[in-house]
């Protein structure tokens, strides 16, 4: 065998990664990292999180996708999530080493079509259900039936807690859903999208996009922060522990981010929601004294590489403040994220083209 001519590793490759190639063409969010915007549908995150319902940002979002096909989005939710429950004994049965994240994965492959309800309304109005119930099943809890008098963030406290939580948790976790509905073309919705271009069903493209968010490159990032706020302890501690950190170059989670050049926006809002909480919680006093010193400390350290604080750090602290365990990050963060990726999948099939980009060979050659 002889070798390509002037071959290209890669880690030469200026294309590893898909940075900054273009593969798709989307009305449906817009990620502006340079000066921290991010747009959903012509609005910005800041006037969509905590100022209108998770329900009616989907159906911002969902506009003009023809996919609602029901009187209102609460109401198909809430009728999606009753269907859901009938799957759940299935769950109950399923081998007891399957993680909460795959008894999600297994509920939503056995989901049912139908007839009544948009698959997109389906699949979306099915994983709170599944992630409650695969949590309950995993402590050895009976799953508890949704209410569907109720709207999702409500009720997917309350079916996994067994109790009604209270308006703040409620509207805490309702704006953290709305921040992550859509975030331009990121690993799983890029996969949604190749497996929806085949003219694959929602249901495996958003099953799809679950696999891809379940690698600790993309979804694991919020659960680690807690630990750094645990590891760090009180207050007082944060200054020096963030140096030790720094100085045995390990990253600190919750700050920095591959495409923001400047503060994630959706940290802010999500603070803004945790003050709602009550701001003389420790947790968020000492959220507040990490952040400030992390943010000191890396501007000393690398003065010419702009790190802020991102959307994992105050998510961390928010869904802990509301009773979220931290094993739960990941599936919690399918369950807001599955409606952007159903609009995704809807918008690609709309071009009739299927997502098949190059490659450029760089092994050996036949003799």
């Amino acid at each position: 065998m002889t070798e390509a001519p002037n071959p290209v590793t890669m880690n030469q490759d200026p294309t590893a990664g898909l940075e900054g190639v273009v593969a798709a063409v989307t009305r449906l969010s817009n990620v502006d990292g340079q000066n921290g915007i991010l747009i959903l549908k012509g609005e910005k995150i800041e006037d969509l999180a905590g100022k209108i319902p998770f329900e009616d940002a989907v159906g911002h979002l969902w506009q003009d996708l023809n996919l609602t096909g029901v009187s209102s989005i609460s109401t198909g939710f809430a009728d999606a999530r009753m269907a859901a429950f009938d799957v759940v004994p299935l769950l109950e049965r399923a081998p007891a080493a399957l993680s909460v994240y795959e008894l999600m994965q297994l509920g939503l492959t056995a989901l049912p079509g139908h007839a009544e309800l948009p698959e997109a309304i389906a699949i979306c109005g099915s994983l709170p259900v599944f992630l409650a119930a695969a949590h309950r099943i995993s402590k050895n809890l009976h799953p508890i039936a949704p209410d569907p008098s109720l709207d999702t963030a409500t009720d997917l406290l309350r079916m996994l807690t067994g109790s009604t939580p209270s308006s703040e948790e409620a509207d805490a976790l309702d704006r953290y859903l709305v921040t992550i509905l859509d975030h331009g073309l990121n690993a799983s919705t890029f996969t949604a999208r190749v497996i929806g271009s085949t003219r694959a069903g929602l249901k495996q493209s958003v099953l799809g996009a679950m696999g891809a968010l379940s690698g600790p490159l993309h979804g694991g990032a919020p659960g680690p922060v807690l630990d750094m706020i645990d590891a760090i302890g009180a207050p007082d501690n944060a200054a020096s522990w963030i140096t030790g950190a720094l100085a045995r170059k390990e990253r600190l989670m919750g700050f920095g981010h591959r495409i923001y050049r400047t503060r994630d926006p959706r940290a802010d809002v999500l603070k803004a929601g945790l003050h709602l909480l009550g701001a003389s919680n420790p947790k968020v006093q000492l959220a507040e004294k990490i952040e400030a010193a992390a943010l000191a400390a890396l501007r000393q350290a690398k003065p010419d590489r702009p790190l802020d604080t991102n959307v994992e750090f105050y998510t961390a602290v928010l869904l802990d403040a509301v009773g979220i365990d931290r094993t739960l990050f990941t599936p919690l963060f399918a369950t807001g994220r599955a409606a952007g990726w159903c609009a995704h999948v809807l918008e690609q099939q709309t071009t009739g083209k299927l997502i098949r980009p190059s490659s450029q060979y760089v092994g050996p050659m036949p003799e």
